[in-house]
């Protein structure tokens, strides 16, 4: 999943890059926060991380035009501002969710599950397909019994189909939602994907449609 992290505390800000990509998360990294609110504009995201105390213009101020713009991106906001006015001020500004400094990075990646959960109307933590399963906080895969081993971009290639199944899903998005700026981009990458997915968990698992996508599809 493709999270925009909008964070000027390069500590902070490269612990959760660093850290949230370990665990399966794609991110793309703004300081300052002009750039940051520009970045929505140009790449799908499934959630943002929010500072609020960013050089170049405040957290609430982007939210608020966000907001105003109809972007719909669930927004967690991440920052030391503690107080019961600012969670109230960043709430009413839209806000989905709001987590103080310091933080667990594992709750971080909890609550940027639930928000992406609830924004696909996913009533269930765990995804599943056929006889294939997969745990968004644990990035375990299943196929029936039997743990399946993936490679993280397979990872991230496998949770956006089970995000959108019965939808094709066609490579140019499945390029912009599993890299982020900063990767190379092999121009068979996304079949070489779908080729592993397929041998390790069904040749049927994964459906062509031709010169348009990928598709997950219920019978």
């Amino acid at each position: 999943m493709r999270i925009l992290l909008i964070e000027d505390d390069n500590l902070i800000g490269d612990g959760l890059k660093t850290g949230l990509e370990k665990l399966g998360f794609t991110i793309d990294w703004f300081t300052d926060g002009l750039d940051g609110q520009e970045a929505l504009y140009q790449a799908p995201y499934e959630a943002v991380i929010l500072d609020l105390g960013l050089p170049g213009r405040d957290g609430l101020s982007i939210l608020k035009e966000w907001r105003n713009k109809k972007r719909l991106e669930p927004v967690l906001i991440l920052t030391a501002r503690g107080d019961v006015d600012q969670r109230i001020a960043g709430l009413n500004s839209g806000a989905d969710d709001y987590l103080g400094k310091p933080f667990s990075l594992l709750e971080v990646q909890a609550r940027l599950n639930a928000l992406i959960r609830r924004q696909s109307g996913q009533l269930t933590p765990k995804l599943s397909f056929k006889d294939v399963s997969f745990d968004p906080q644990t990035k375990k895969v299943c196929k029936g019994e039997k743990e399946i081993t993936l490679s993280p971009k397979e990872t991230a290639l496998l949770e956006l189909l089970l995000h959108n199944k019965n939808k094709v899903m066609s490579k140019e998005v499945i390029e912009n939602k599993i890299y982020s700026w900063d990767d190379e981009v092999q121009s068979n990458a996304v079949e070489v994907h779908v080729h592993n997915l397929r041998k390790k968990l069904g040749k049927d698992i994964i459906k062509t449609i031709n010169k348009i996508g990928y598709i997950m599809e219920d019978a």
